[in-house]
């Protein structure tokens, strides 16, 4: 029971705490940017969004929630919960070319796998009365996979001598793989007062919670050239084998409720 105890105690060290964002009034200029910081929970008497204005989700809590009483929406505007792109894979060092008469060179080194995306955030929206002017678009996207590295190029063959033939050249390095997309975060939203809030989508209101798309493997490394000689040719290396694409995340849930 004691070690049950600090282990429940020790865990509320390990798990992150926010404590919520309060504001009577939030008003985004146009163009400007409002990043959610140091709390997962925006709550605010009326939030005002003003033409291109940019909400940025928190992206150190998986779960964000805004509650707003009032909400009043300009043109182009953006709440932002798309997760990060996976970073191509590194291209693979080139095969060391060999100098030394009728020796084979070496193969070069494989690219490296991609970066997987990371998952859309999720978002539970919640507002007594929303007014759109322009449009809101919600991106909850998840980030796409990252590419595999281009295999390295084989080093070149040795060149060949009256007794011994040409150094064969070396095989390309293989391609890493592509890596796997972001699954698309879930989208709760609820309006007490609004209008048919389905009457808006794709036009005042766009829901983007797509998953992202899957990394292309890279592709193999070309083979070494073959070493020459007077008596006999090495042989060229062969390329090396691309890599396997990654494959693309799943979509997001979403679900409007009007009490």
């Amino acid at each position: 029971m004691i070690r049950l105890s600090f282990l429940l105690f020790f865990s509320l060290f390990l798990t992150p705490v926010f404590s919520q964002i309060r504001l009577d009034k939030l008003e985004i200029l146009p163009k400007q940017e409002y990043k959610i910081t140091g709390s997962d929970v925006l709550v605010v008497d009326t939030l005002i969004m003003r033409d291109s204005s940019r909400i940025f989700l928190n992206r150190d809590a998986k779960e964000n929630i805004i509650n707003a009483k009032m909400v009043i929406i300009g043109k182009g505007c953006v709440i932002n919960g798309h997760g990060k792109s996976g970073l191509a894979g590194k291209v693979g060092a080139v095969g060391n070319r060999q100098n030394a008469p009728c020796r084979n060179a070496d193969t070069g080194k494989d690219g490296e796998i991609g970066k997987p995306g990371s998952d859309g955030l999720n978002l539970s929206f919640y507002c007594n009365k929303l007014k759109i002017e322009g449009s809101l678009t919600i991106d909850l996207n998840g980030g796409d996979g990252g590419n595999g590295g281009r295999g390295g190029k084989g080093g070149d063959g040795g060149s060949g001598t009256q007794v011994c033939r040409g150094g064969n050249g070396g095989d390309g390095g293989n391609g890493g793989n592509g890596a796997v997309g972001g699954n698309g975060g879930k989208l709760q939203m609820t309006c007490k007062t609004c209008t048919d809030l389905y009457t808006l989508q794709g036009t005042k209101l766009v829901f983007k919670n797509y998953g992202g798309f899957a990394g292309t493997g890279g592709i193999g490394g070309i083979g070494g050239q073959a070493g020459l000689g007077p008596a006999k040719d090495g042989k060229n290396g062969k390329r090396g084998i691309a890599g396997s694409d990654g494959v693309a995340g799943k979509p997001g849930a979403f679900t409007i409720e009007q009490k």
